[in-house]
């Protein structure tokens, strides 16, 4: 139970991070998901990497 509650802290920091970063770059830098930059399109693809591996290792536990 322990791990799962480690692991659950890291993800939850790790989503309150890219969050915050989405809303910076949304807001004040002119971000749109889809405009061709590179930066959002790296920060997205990474998130959902993230994001089924999380999925992918609570399913098979």
């Amino acid at each position: 139970m322990a791990q799962y509650s480690n692991q659950s802290s890291l993800v939850t920091a790790f989503g309150l991070l890219i969050a915050s970063v989405a809303i910076v770059g949304t807001q004040f830098l002119g971000w749109e998901w889809g405009s061709g930059r590179l930066i959002p399109t790296i920060i997205g693809v990474t998130v959902a990497g993230v994001a089924v591996v999380v999925v992918a290792r609570s399913v098979l536990e």
